[in-house]
């Protein structure tokens, strides 16, 4: 049995009724308005970088390095094995028998013997004591005659015992690095000689030209490269960073020649420093940017 005409009404309606339902919820749904989203805000960096060059000026060794103990006694070792396996020296073919040169050598033979195996090992001398004296005495005189016998300079300087620390001929077997005492920004500090870099200047030519500006013109120096050994980026507040950041490229430089003469009320002393007393004088972050670059020895 087939529903009426009145009954298929009744559905329609009954379904449009509903469907308008859903309609208007999903407009009501559609049309919620969205909360905008809040973003968090943060310190906008400057796009502004100042660039400066350091010069690290270094004042290399003038003294051969003191042998350590080890050192010492394996040299030592390898000159005892090199003069007990070696054939004896012909002296009689160089030297003419009986002449003072021939006795003069024998004396000295002696001595290295005696210092390579010990008073022991060497054999008397059928010498009498009053010979013995009347040979080291011409010996002695010749070497006056010759220019011979002259007293060495003593390897520590006046300047290490009295602490001397401007003086460039202190510690003879380290490399030493000269380092300014400056006031800046009511700040005192120690650092390498410091500058600003010009627009349309190298770098090379930048730390030059400013070495010169803070140390004086009085000094042979010579740059070792065009390209930097070294960045440190100094340590800025916020405040600071948000104006201009900063970066200092390192060159490293030798002195030939001459001394600092401070330029500028800024500097108030300097130092030529090992890198021992150089990590004393500085603040850790300077130190942690710069002692890689300097030499141990």
């Amino acid at each position: 049995m087939f529903p009426g005409p009145s009954a298929k009404c009744a559905r329609l309606g009954h379904f449009l009724f509903l469907r308008s339902l859903t309609t208007e919820a999903t407009c009501a749904v559609t049309r919620t308005p969205t909360l905008p989203v809040k973003q968090a805000t943060r310190p906008q960096k400057s796009d502004k970088t100042s660039i400066s060059t350091a010069i690290v000026l270094n004042r290399a060794p003038i003294l051969t390095r003191s042998s350590t103990p080890f050192e010492t006694a394996y040299y030592s070792y390898q000159a005892r094995i090199r003069r007990a396996l070696h054939n004896p020296f012909p002296y009689d073919f160089y030297f003419k028998q009986g002449t003072l040169i021939e006795t003069r050598f024998n004396l000295e033979e002696r001595k290295r013997e005696r210092l390579a195996f010990g008073p022991a090992f060497l054999s008397k001398e059928d010498v009498s004591e009053e010979k013995r004296a009347a040979d080291i005495a011409a010996v002695e005189q010749l070497a006056q005659q010759e220019g011979e016998g002259e007293v060495l300079m003593p390897r520590t300087h006046p300047s290490d015992t009295s602490g001397d620390v401007r003086s460039l001929d202190r510690k003879g077997q380290r490399n030493l690095y000269l380092l300014l005492h400056v006031l800046e920004n009511g700040k005192e500090t120690w650092r390498f000689p410091l500058g600003k870099v010009e627009k349309g200047q190298f770098l090379h030519q930048a730390a030059q030209k400013d070495l010169y500006a803070e140390c004086g013109d009085e000094m042979d120096t010579w740059v070792v490269g065009k390209a930097p050994i070294g960045v440190y980026k100094p340590r800025q507040t916020s405040a600071e960073a948000q104006q201009a950041s900063e970066i200092v490229f390192l060159f490293k430089a030798h002195i030939m020649a001459g001394q600092v003469k401070p330029q500028g009320d800024h500097i108030e002393d300097f130092a030529w420093l090992t890198k021992e007393e150089i990590k004393m004088r500085v603040h850790s972050h300077y130190w942690d940017g710069i002692k890689d670059i300097l030499s141990d020895h």
